[in-house]
């Protein structure tokens, strides 16, 4: 047909049949030489910033809090090593717990044992020898019972006065409270404040006024660690339970591929419709119930979780979002299902791939470890580039100064001139920085760190989907199987891939890396224009923001093909990379059609084994089966462990139906590849299995009798 040949040539021509060719060829060269040695490069040149970040770090910074003068409180090996806290002169020149952790409060501290625990003014202490020895504790050295009171205030030795105080994050916060709806201290509306001065203990709120909401944050985080703690060991078998489920179900599919295809259908949309079912008994029994009418906007944020579920229109929410999911699935079955048929024939076909390759069920795990290499040197090098800075001294002063927070020198400033024009600055910690080349380009590094790590991640992946896709095609395009197959497929596979398309798989990673970043970069950029007003701008940055998220989306689903075809042909990215487009383009309905329809089954599948593990998680851990009231552990918030459990699963199911879309992709990919190259004829048979045949009407003709 006219038609045809014009599509052809607008999609490259198709496969012409080849004798010879009898799967991933053995005979291949080098592809992408030029990509790999600058990946080397690259990769020379992350080793080298990882050694520059660790000679230059220091982790401490971040684990210890630091003093005036810029050590480290509580450190082995030095002589604050038993002062673990560090303790604030005067809290009330502090505006906010945000400046105590993240800057610097413009007052002296100094690492102590413990927080003080009791009221005192110096003028007091003073006259007591035993109280005047508590109060040097929280006084800097050399202070002695000779030196008067005006001295020692003068030279900033010793705080005016001691509030009640409390550890949080290693720091001294007065320990605040309430009685009778006043604000208390130690128990007290009022306090001295050393000068002779009585004043309202809410005064100490400027100091401290938000660190309510992260005390209450840490109280959370602690109480889900405790949880952690009492669950570990349940959450563990909930995951083992999640992989053995899902290895059964590899297993069952390699046999009953067509039967629990529908049965995995039947199961998603019963546990959902259980959900809906779930949410609507929960939304109907809060009615009447005191509170329960109250708009999840003005309840607000709260850190107590549980309270969300006591609100009628948590439930409603649930309840509608599960509906609508339940419908797309059912609308999706009902339009798909002849191309179902299809899809399970190829789920056959995966089933009895994997079944010949048993190996590559544990390849996700070969992949899991060197992720986790790439993330920790990722991570380990971020915390030391960021922990690599010089302490700066600034100078802080009460009163009007013209040296105010300009850079000091601790050690001369008692005889520098901003002492002598400002004589009661004081010249304190104030950040981590620098000033040299080091320091300048540390956002360079930190950028190449965060680049690097996409590269690295990406490139981990794509060798995994090179690595199945060779194993694969060779078991599809084994006229005899298994006999004309590699005795260890993956492990051949892999040695390919990395011995020819090393500079294949870092070229496709690249590219992929590029996008990410961008994206990564535009991320920022919103985040800082969230103030904008502009509706303009906000726009393009909304649009640009979706356009690099497509592309990012087809990268990714080129690059698997490309690799596919690279693990078949060895070429280099880009013609690899033309011939799965063109191969795809000439076949755009099934691939719109099949393809998807074959993802959404195995994502039916994930869904199914997270849905059940899930539903056992719950009935555990919140109690509501009482054969499992006395087993289960007693927890702050029972949805910790259940989330957990749940992502946990998600993880694992993923990991094995990871090579089982792969295994689909690559076989998807010759059976294509086998309707352009064979006719069904007896010098060119079809190699694709009976089933895909009969559901495809193609045959293969038997050879003339003799």
């Amino acid at each position: 047909m006219p038609e045809d040949g014009e599509f052809y040539g607008k999609h490259g021509e198709p496969r012409k049949y080849d004798p010879t060719f009898k799967g991933p060829i053995q005979n291949r060269g080098c592809t992408d030489i030029v990509c790999c040695i600058l990946f080397i490069i690259a990769i020379l040149g992350y080793i080298a910033v990882g050694i520059l970040a660790w000679s230059q770090g220091d982790p401490r910074k971040v684990i210890y809090p630091t003093d005036s003068r810029g050590q480290f409180c509580g450190q082995a090996g030095t002589p604050l090593e038993n002062k673990r806290q560090l303790f604030y002169f005067n809290i009330m020149k502090c505006a906010s717990p945000m400046v105590l952790l993240e800057f610097q409060c413009p007052t002296t501290q100094m690492c102590v044992e413990k927080c003080p625990e009791k009221f005192m003014t110096l003028v007091k202490a003073y006259t007591n020898s035993k109280d005047f020895d508590y109060y040097k504790q929280f006084c800097k050295e050399g202070v002695t019972n000779k030196m008067g009171i005006p001295e020692i205030l003068r030279l900033g030795l010793c705080p005016a006065m001691l509030t009640p105080s409390k550890p949080f994050t290693r720091r001294c916060f007065p320990a605040l409270g309430k009685k009778g709806g006043v604000i208390t201290v130690g128990n007290n509306s009022h306090f001295d404040d050393g000068t002779g001065k009585i004043r309202d203990a809410k005064d100490l709120v400027d100091g401290v006024k938000n660190a309510t909401v992260v005390i209450e944050a840490r109280q959370v985080v602690m109480k889900i660690f405790e949880d952690y703690t009492q669950s570990w060991y349940w959450i563990l078998i909930g995951l083992v339970i999640a992989m053995l489920t899902s290895l059964l179900f590899i297993v069952l599919l390699r046999f009953l591929a067509g039967i629990m295809v529908w049965v995995m259908v039947a199961l998603v949309i019963l546990v959902i419709g259980y959900g809906i079912f779930h949410c609507y008994m929960e939304y109907a029994s809060l009615k009447g119930e005191p509170g329960a009418n109250v708009t999840l906007q003005e309840l607000g944020f709260q850190t107590d979780f549980t309270i969300y579920l006591q609100i009628r229109q948590t439930w409603l929410a649930f309840m509608i979002i599960l509906a609508i999911l339940e419908v797309i699935i059912i609308l999706m079955l009902i339009f798909l299902r002849k191309r179902i048929l299809i899809a399970i024939a190829l789920i056959k076909e995966a089933s009895r791939a994997i079944g010949h390759v048993m190996s590559s069920l544990f390849y996700p795990l070969f992949t899991f470890v060197l992720l986790a290499m790439v993330i920790a040197y990722w991570a380990v090098t971020a915390v030391f580039l960021s922990t690599s800075n010089e302490p700066i001294y600034k100078v802080f002063n009460e009163t009007e100064c013209e040296h105010s927070r300009k850079t000091c020198d601790p050690a001369n400033f008692t005889t520098s001139t901003m002492k002598e024009q400002c004589p009661e600055s004081e010249c304190l910690f104030a950040f981590y920085g620098g000033e040299t080349v080091y320091h300048k380009y540390l956002i360079g590094l930190q950028f190449y760190n965060v680049f690097l790590f996409f590269w690295c991640a990406n490139f981990v992946t794509a060798l995994g989907q090179m690595t199945l896709a060779g194993a694969f095609a060779s078991y599809y395009w084994a006229f005899v199987k298994p006999d004309d197959m590699p005795a260890f497929p993956v492990f051949s596979a892999l040695g390919r891939s990395l011995r020819y398309h090393t500079g294949t798989l870092a070229f496709g990673s690249l590219i992929l890396s590029i996008i990410q970043i961008i994206r990564v970069l535009l991320e920022y950029l919103d985040h800082k224009m969230k103030g904008a007003k502009n509706k303009c701008t906000r726009f393009l940055m909304c649009c640009l923001k979706c356009c690099f998220w497509c592309l990012e989306k087809f990268i990714k689903f080129l690059n698997r093909n490309a690799y596919i075809m690279v693990a078949i042909y060895g070429k280099n990215f880009c013609t690899a990379a033309k011939d799965a487009f063109f191969l795809l383009m000439r076949n755009m309905i099934r691939v719109a059609v099949l393809d998807k329809v074959t993802d959404f089954l195995l994502f039916l599948g994930k869904l199914l084994i997270v849905g059940l593990v899930g539903v056992f998680a719950f009935f555990f851990f919140s109690g509501r089966v009482k054969a499992f009231e006395n087993t289960a552990p007693h927890l702050h918030y029972y949805w910790v462990p259940i989330l957990t459990v749940v992502i946990g699963s998600y993880l694992i199911a993923h990991g094995f139906f990871s090579v089982y879309a792969m295994c689909v992709d690559t076989l998807f990919l010759c059976f294509l590849e086998d309707l352009e190259r064979n006719d069904g004829s007896a010098e060119r048979p079809y190699l694709m299995p009976e089933s895909l045949r009969k559901v495809l009407n193609k045959k293969n003709k038997d050879p003339p009798a003799e």
